[in-house]
């Protein structure tokens, strides 16, 4: 069922899908699941090493007072007067979010990260679709809206908006008590792409998340930097030690682990031009993306996806429009097993 305004009702809603189920390939296509390279995803597939965790973080209770938050705001550059709130993962903050916020209309990018449309609505908003091939012709859009939830770089294209551009946004949302919320879940290390440098205001909530970058998804762990009045909000719907002791001490450390980033970014740089080509050289076409992973439009999305399953190798796939979006692979092996599949494709 929908309501006059055409959304489905939040007890009709599904539950978004998400890229890294090759249990369920491996039933589908009958093949074991310790074959299947999963290219499906968009993490780092070089983590950042976890070192021994020692015996007292895991018997003690979290303690938010280890400086994680400092570490949070020296390592996104946001400024001392941002409030940051470390949560276990972003999509906790995700879930939550539009609880805070009164019953409205908020805009939400299409194609992007479902996770949004799927909480906002479940809150009781309406949600607005925005193409991303609208913002780039005029933002008039903009005014329809009270809260504009914006993916950036988007997932799964990889568009990014600057800086600057997104800053007008704000500032045009917050002239009449609006907010805007920006998933900086691919943002790139040391770029000037985030609005973290700019927290602290009002109206103005930044995601961040140690699960892409760092190849650290399973220890769920982020952090949403915004302005007291939120931060207070959101921490109390969590509660405490929303986020474990070992969760909090990886990623202190990973993020004061500035030479690995250094490398870590340089490599995934390398590895997503690869990648862009690879899929030129077996001809089909040009793909967008972050250095995270590539996505290409393209007509026989469908096709490509079940030539490149029934080799085992997995990759993420899209209906509307029609695409696909592949990860990177790992080592030399999985590049030429990834090489060789593409060249089946046809």
């Amino acid at each position: 069922m929908r309501d006059p305004l055409g959304n489905r009702r939040p007890d009709q809603l599904s539950l978004p899908e998400h890229g890294g189920r090759v249990a369920r390939a491996a039933r589908q296509w009958g093949i074991p699941e310790d074959q299947w390279l999963d290219l499906s995803t968009g993490i780092n597939p070089v983590s950042w090493p976890v070192p021994a965790i020692p015996a007292s973080v895991w018997q003690r209770l979290p303690e938010d007072d280890d400086d994680l938050p400092s570490a949070i705001r020296h390592w996104s550059g946001a400024p001392a007067a941002a409030s940051c709130l470390p949560v276990p993962g972003s999509q906790a903050a995700i879930q939550l979010l539009p609880q805070l916020y009164p019953r409205g209309r908020v805009g939400i990018p299409v194609p992007g990260y479902r996770e949004h449309e799927y909480w906002w609505r479940r809150a009781g908003h309406e949600t607005v679709p925005v193409a991303l091939d609208r913002v780039q012709r005029d933002d008039r859009w903009l005014d329809s809206v009270d809260v504009l939830v914006w993916i950036n770089p988007n997932n799964p294209t990889g568009l990014a908006i600057p800086a600057g551009h997104l800053r007008q946004w704000h500032q045009r949302l917050q002239s009449r008590g609006g907010t805007l919320v920006v998933d900086e879940a691919f943002v790139a290390p040391g770029g000037n792409q985030s609005l973290a440098p700019f927290t602290g205001t009002a109206g103005l909530v930044v995601l961040r998340s140690l699960g892409k970058f760092f190849g650290l998804a399973g220890v769920r762990a982020g952090a949403v930097l915004g302005s007291d009045e939120v931060i207070s909000a959101l921490a109390h719907r969590l509660g405490p030690w929303a986020m474990s002791g070992p969760a909090r001490y990886v990623m202190q450390r990973a993020l004061g682990d500035e030479s690995w980033q250094r490398r870590a970014d340089v490599r995934l740089r390398e590895s997503a031009h690869r990648l862009h080509q690879l899929l030129l050289t077996h001809g089909l076409g040009e793909s967008s993306g972050t250095e995270l992973f590539r996505y290409l439009a393209h007509p026989n999305a469908a096709g490509i996806h079940q030539a490149l399953a029934r080799q085992a190798v997995l990759v993420r796939r899209f209906e509307a429009p029609s695409a696909i979006r592949v990860g990177l692979p790992d080592d030399e092996a999985q590049w030429r097993r990834l090489d060789a599949a593409l060249a089946k494709c046809h």
